[in-house]
């Protein structure tokens, strides 16, 4: 009798930690909160510029109180949308354009901008590789990446993220000489770019399809 009672137990026991080891844990196909992080202190306007590695810091991540019901909009329309993912591949996406803009790389920009930013972007090169300069600029830091807006019309999702960093802008001449611009200090850029996707599509890449400048 005494054994019976133990095995009916350790039986107990066994089905208990299966049910937690199923039920206690996330399957991963949960939508994350969306949260707003404390805000962190701003640098100075001007950022001295050393010869050692650049190391981008992470942004703060987070979005435009009034963003809210359109991200959940979103949210709506693609099961599968990260708000926090998004901003990380925004701002890798932020320096892989700039870094691919400087160098005057037209292949890697036309698998990550529209038509109307890859036309205005090879505008831009293409005068400056006539004038035979060239650009030595550095992402020194992205201070912030904040969504300020997103909307979905007729299943093509559409985000503006507001982007605060630092660059180091020099401009050189074809014999390696400065034109414009310096090395020594990195000015901070307050840009907005704008994100778009074809939801209804396989293809989970968003496109860079507008640019502007924010207020400081």
């Amino acid at each position: 009798m005494t054994v019976e009672i133990v095995l009916l137990a350790m039986v107990a026991l066994f089905v208990g930690l299966r049910l937690y080891a199923v039920l206690g844990q996330r399957t991963g196909h949960e939508q994350q909160p969306v949260t707003r992080p404390e805000p962190t202190a701003k640098p100075e306007a001007a950022v001295p510029v050393s010869d050692a590695p650049v190391v981008v810091e992470p942004a703060t991540v987070s979005f435009d109180k009034g963003s809210a019901a359109a991200l959940r909009s979103l949210i709506a329309a693609d099961a599968g949308f990260d708000t926090n993912q998004f901003l990380d591949g925004a701002q890798a996406a932020y320096r892989m354009i700039l870094e691919a803009f400087w160098r005057g790389d037209r292949q890697v920009l036309k698998d990550l901008v529209g038509d109307e930013v890859r036309a205005a972007f090879e505008a831009s090169i293409a005068e400056r590789e006539e004038a035979g300069n060239k650009l030595d600029n550095r992402l020194i830091a992205i201070e912030r990446a904040v969504i300020e807006n997103a909307r979905v019309e007729n299943r093509v999702a559409t985000i503006d993220v507001r982007f605060d960093a630092f660059i180091a802008a020099v401009t050189r001449s074809p014999e390696g000489e400065l034109v414009a611009g310096s090395l020594t200090d990195a000015v901070s850029t307050h840009d907005i770019w704008t994100f778009r996707r074809n939801l209804a599509s396989h293809d989970p890449n968003w496109l860079l399809v507008e640019t502007d400048q924010a207020e400081a």
